[in-house]
């Protein structure tokens, strides 16, 4: 396993480019692919790449500020000492990687953007507790664990199906989570991934002599600007470094939140992050210890600014021309009823990397895999799990939900790409058996 995994690794420290040129030459792909499979022109395919350029604006800024608050969250005392005492725990570089890989994919199972904000934090600390890990192993290992998550309380496409008045309802009706996140088969292959990736992530640690050491001290944040003084002079300094205003703001957070989960509403990312600022003010006291933090945090939120609009283009160009129907429609012409959830696991994930966004491939993809499961009589359910397994999948080689991992480790996407590769054929054969044979 080490050597294979080596092999991957040095495959992309060689040819994987970084993550931004990464948008721009999927971007030319998704050009060149329009062109020949779709009766779009090339003036066609540039209008559909600038028309769906700044789509993902809204969601650039969850992700940011999933990316910021999350990091602000994690500087605070208590939330350190956790993370912390779970990496003392480890002792040992190969206890890193599989806390490391557990934690990671039961926080991405319960939701994706919390998992995959506490595995890179948690990477982070392994790294400067266990002084002999593969820190690009451990940023891997936690990334890994995000394969669950559209399997998970917060998958897209299986919510979606499950609640009134989505948008194929007329087509399928409701498919309740009984028959999706919590059908027996979708548990098994959830379990089975959540004890086999820590084992093959462990199996790929290098010898010692191998490993890629980072030195804890560069993984310190740089101690936030002193503006605080001891007895503020000033009325400014005063509203500034008392914890009666961020008190008063937490608690309208709780009151808001006691009754939105009371409302029978459930965890979103807008909620991840809105519990995220409220922690994080609540911990950090003060106004003036939170902006501090958040100076330090901000800094690697660079990536997700502008790489977004890049993706957003390329689904413009994939939805608008029909590539993203064409690509669907070549593996259901090739299925059955039985090998349909198969085929729809595949073709989501040629879609994925194209389409990274499991809420917007499913609006592309869902209306052609109903469509074919009706004409087949295959099992809808299935169907939109193979859908929302291959939406997970092939982010193991699509860096785009990678980025706020990246910025958290301060790592490029060759740095740890080489290990999600073998996380991507083990957890490919594990679902595509699971969909056949379960």
């Amino acid at each position: 396993m080490q050597r294979i995994s080596n092999a991957f690794v040095v495959m992309m420290q060689r040819y994987l480019p970084d993550a931004w040129l990464f948008a721009i030459l999927l971007t030319l792909v998704v050009f060149i692919m329009g062109l020949i499979f779709t009766p779009a022109g090339p003036l066609d395919m540039i209008t559909y790449w600038g028309d769906g350029f700044f789509n993902l604006l809204a969601f650039s800024m969850q992700m940011t500020l999933v990316l910021v608050t999350g990091h602000v969250m994690a500087s605070t005392k208590p939330v350190k000492a956790v993370l912390q005492a779970l990496a003392r725990s480890a002792g040992t570089a190969g206890r890193a990687i599989v806390i490391t890989t557990l934690v990671a994919a039961v926080a991405s199972w319960i939701n994706w953007g919390f998992g995959l904000i506490v595995g890179a934090l948690l990477a982070r600390e392994m790294a400067r507790q266990v002084r002999d890990v593969d820190y690009r192993l451990v940023v891997a290992s936690a990334y890994t664990g995000f394969l669950v998550w559209h399997a998970g309380l917060s998958g897209s496409a299986p919510l979606l199906v499950a609640t009134s008045g989505h948008f194929l309802e007329d087509v399928m009706g409701i498919v309740p989570v009984n028959e999706t996140i919590f059908a027996p088969y979708n548990l098994i292959m959830v379990i089975a991934l959540i004890i086999l990736l820590p084992i093959v992530n462990r199996a790929m640690l290098p010898r010692e002599t191998d490993r890629f050491i980072i030195d804890p001290a560069l993984l310190q944040e740089s101690p936030p600007a002193s503006t605080a003084e001891a007895a503020p002079r000033t009325p400014a300094q005063w509203f500034e470094n008392t914890w009666l205003f961020s008190g008063i703001i937490v608690l309208f957070g709780v009151i808001y939140l006691i009754r939105w989960f009371g409302g029978g509403k459930s965890l979103t990312i807008d909620i991840v992050n809105f519990i995220f600022i409220m922690v994080g003010m609540l911990l950090h006291g003060t106004p003036r210890n939170y902006l501090n933090a958040l100076a330090e945090a901000i800094k690697g939120a660079g990536g997700i600014v502008l790489q977004f609009p890049f993706y957003a283009g390329i689904m413009g160009m994939m939805v608008t021309s029909g590539l993203a129907a064409v690509i669907a429609g070549w593996f259901v012409a090739i299925s059955t009823a039985d090998t349909l959830p198969f085929w729809s696991f595949i073709s989501g994930g040629i879609v994925n990397i194209f389409v990274p966004s499991g809420g917007g491939q499913w609006s592309v993809q869902g209306p052609i895999m109903i469509e074919a499961a009706q004409r087949l009589g295959a099992d809808l359910g299935r169907v939109v799990m193979g859908v929302a397994w291959g939406d997970a999948w092939t982010n193991m080689i699509q860096p785009f939900w990678l980025l706020p991992a990246l910025g958290i480790a301060g790592l490029n996407a060759r740095d740890v790409m080489g290990y999600c590769v073998v996380a991507l054929i083990v957890s490919g054969i594990v679902v595509g058996l699971g969909l056949l044979l379960l």
